[in-house]
């Protein structure tokens, strides 16, 4: 093994030794840097506890990806690598192709590495594409969050993200591979200029001469992911004596919120919100710095599917009805991806036909103690409830239907935790 191989070796392996016995997944596409990370992946599990386990997904939007696939399959065997492939059928045609493909990529990942009893995926993300998202995000004049890049670890549910690559050149992945003697494959979309990342990366080209390099954009977001987690670190902190949740709410002390820093205050303002909608993304800064105002002025507002009100006292975070109007689903699952009904009885046993839809006005009409649970009205309206057709069997939080439960999904320490994970 030449010099710069052992490197490479030892920077992956970094990330990952020493660590417990476990099976370690690892995305393949078939380019040079995921090839690159299943050669060094292999070579380093090698005579420890760790396994590897590897997946391409194929998003069937070119004739040649299945053939490629193939190839990283017969790689993976010969490295004596479990592998399958994925397939994303999910393209109408409109849209951002590349984020719905993205988004649709790490779904897939996700479901595979659960299914398999898989924690940590890594990714074969490098210096380059670190800086390509720099460049995108600066063009969107984002804040910290955004300039900061890619994480090397980021939790996202029950698996973690990890980019053993991102401090590594793509052109010394490359020499690797040649020196090898493997070969890869070059997805003619990445000379595309249709799409911003490739604009992005012929743009550093120019910029080099001028002293941004990749490795000092790299570098620059590194140190503002410094950054970053010391603004989550005071965002938690203060999020503990100022923030409760009551029933599927969020509740702010006002007075407390009153004399945050106005990053940490936006910071737990914009986690409410992911925490109450669900959402992947946070609002724009410019929809949060709206938001913030109108809870200066005391009027509040509707943002991000949820809906911001006060009182003297709190600030109220709570899903908006009409982001849920049209939601149903049968009693076994969970609604709004926060929310678990679960019927009277040890049996569980429910009506036939029976499903689970937001309480709205219709169904809070016929809550007679609806006051009794301390929810304002405009929240409940929000709220899971059992409907047979027409008619409202059950809807815990407004005093209707004994014995129904309801158990929220995401509970108060997930929103304060996720204020550290970056």
């Amino acid at each position: 093994m030449s010099n710069s191989s052992s490197l490479l070796t030892e920077v992956v392996a970094g990330h990952f030794l020493p660590g417990p016995a476990e099976e370690i997944g690892l995305a393949v596409s078939g380019g040079g840097d995921s090839l690159a990370l299943l050669y060094l992946m292999a070579e380093i599990v090698k005579g420890s506890d760790l396994s590897l386990r590897a997946v391409t997904v194929d998003h069937g939007l070119r004739p040649e990806a299945a053939e490629e696939a193939a190839m990283v399959g017969r790689v993976a065997q010969s490295l004596g690598v479990p592998h399958e492939v994925l397939r994303w059928e999910g393209w109408q045609g409109e849209g951002n192709l590349q984020d719905q493909a993205r988004r649709a990529r790490y779904e897939l990942l996700g479901s595979w590495a659960s299914a398999h009893g898989i924690r940590q995926v890594a990714l074969g993300h490098t210096a380059d594409d670190q800086a390509e998202t720099f460049l995108m995000r600066l063009s969107r004049a984002s804040g910290v969050d955004g300039l900061s890049g890619m994480a090397p670890r980021r939790r996202v549910g029950s698996i973690t993200l990890v980019r053993p690559l991102l401090e590594v050149r793509r052109s010394c992945l490359r020499d690797y591979l040649q020196d090898i003697g493997a070969e890869w494959v070059d997805d003619p979309s990445n000379e595309d200029t249709r799409f911003e990342r490739v604009r992005a990366r012929q743009a550093l080209v120019a910029l080099e001469p001028l002293g941004l390099s990749i490795q000092a954009i790299s570098e620059t977001a590194r140190n503002l992911g410094s950054v970053r987690a010391t603004l989550g670190w005071y965002a938690f902190s203060e999020s503990q004596g100022l923030v409760r949740v009551e029933a599927g709410d969020l509740v702010i002390s006002r007075q407390g919120f009153r004399v945050l820093q106005p990053e940490i205050a936006r910071r737990i303002l914009s986690q409410a919100l992911i925490w109450i909608s669900g959402s992947d993304y946070p609002p724009r800064r410019r929809a949060l710095a709206l938001a913030l105002e109108a809870i200066r002025s005391g009027t509040g507002m509707s943002l991000h599917g949820c809906l911001i009100s006060l009182s003297d006292q709190d600030i109220r975070v709570s899903r908006e009805f009409s982001a849920v109007e049209g939601l149903s689903c049968p009693p076994a699952e969970p609604w709004d991806g926060r929310w678990r009904l679960h019927p009277p009885g040890a049996a569980g046993l429910v009506e036939a036909g029976c499903e689970l839809r937001a309480l709205g006005e219709a169904g809070l009409a016929q809550c007679d103690d609806w006051r009794a649970g301390g929810l304002p009205w405009r929240s409940l309206l929000g709220y899971p409830s059992v409907w047979l057709g027409d008619k409202l069997l059950a809807a815990p939080h407004a005093g209707f239907g004994r014995g129904w439960r309801a158990e929220l999904i995401r509970d108060e320490d997930a929103f304060h935790a996720a204020l550290l994970a970056h």
